[in-house]
């Protein structure tokens, strides 16, 4: 079953990916065809969806791959420099969108209506045909629980979102098709496209945000710093800890060190703080914890403690 879900679940990747990707091109054509600037940039956020969910299936591969002497943590952090590179790209592209839409703004030119209302149509049905896929695909796999599912579940969540985010970019074009038709005010088509672009600057800064708050290692936002080093602190056995250090490799997989001054050395004592210490730390969601244990005598050998 495992196996099998897996397999799916990749499969409405896969097929979401050349879905989108052929798509953005058949977008991009009527775009010009329609000589609609919103056809244009909704082409160019499908094209980027499509190219995210391609590096999520390939970084889902390589993250897998297991640690090496020259990456001592494996490979997870490599999704972030997709996520960085991705996040560029689409500032610099919503920018430049944003200079093209003001232009068609300015300088209102004939849209076809009719055109950019069969390609809403068809970009609603595909990106919804998309989403089902990922789904139905994610579904069977919720069911396994562990580390590595949880990040399937983040990816597909990540990409349901982009695919539903294009059905709503398209459900706009949809509408603004429809009163250009009735009205002929084809300053609309200018308006829709600044949204378009201001939609995906705000989202790209958002996650350009996000991932550099990773890349510098800030503790994890799901992960309460103080409430920990306080629940810490009542384990029966533990005076006091400090030099307490919470990051994430990736977002969702979190690494943890801290020194605790126990009040005791005996080895089965000893063993049961460790054990109620690393207990603790797995339910705020720390998976990769260090653990140094002091007496209070032993007084610890770093200055800054």
């Amino acid at each position: 079953m495992e196996h099998h879900s897996h397999h799916h679940h990749k499969n409405g990747l896969t097929t979401a990916f050349w879905l989108n990707l052929s798509f953005s091109i058949v977008e991009i054509i009527g775009g010009i065809f329609t000589n609609s600037t919103a056809i244009i940039a909704d082409a160019f956020h499908d094209f980027m969806d499509a190219m995210a969910i391609g590096m999520a299936v390939l970084l889902e591969k390589l993250s897998g791959r297991k640690r090496t002497p020259a990456f001592s943590y494996g490979y997870k952090r490599f999704s972030l420099l997709s996520a960085l590179g991705m996040s560029l790209f689409l500032l610099t592209g919503a920018v430049l969108m944003a200079i093209s839409a003001i232009k068609s703004l300015l300088n209102p030119e004939a849209v076809h209506s009719v055109g950019m209302l069969w390609l809403a149509v068809l970009g609603i049905a595909v990106n919804g045909f998309a989403f089902l896929r990922i789904k139905s695909g994610g579904s069977h796999h919720h069911a396994h629980h562990h580390a590595h599912a949880h990040g399937h579940n983040h990816n597909s969540r990540a990409i349901m979102l982009h695919l539903l985010e294009d059905v709503l970019g398209w459900a706009a074009v949809l509408a603004g098709a429809i009163v250009i038709y009735f009205t002929g005010w084809f300053w609309i088509d200018g308006v829709l496209a600044l949204a378009i672009a201001a939609f995906i600057g705000y989202n790209a800064t958002r996650n350009l945000i996000s991932t550099m708050k990773v890349l510098l290692q800030a503790v994890p936002e799901n992960v309460n710093q103080d409430q920990i080093t306080h629940k810490l602190s009542q384990i029966n056995g533990v005076q006091s800890v400090h030099d307490l250090h919470i990051w994430s490799l990736d977002g969702s997989y979190h690494v943890g060190s801290l020194h605790a001054v126990v009040n005791t050395s005996d080895q089965v004592l000893e063993n049961s703080i460790r054990t109620a210490i690393v207990a603790l730390l797995k339910e705020h969601n720390i998976h990769h914890p260090t653990i140094q244990l002091e007496t209070a005598q032993s007084d610890c050998s770093l200055v800054h403690c």
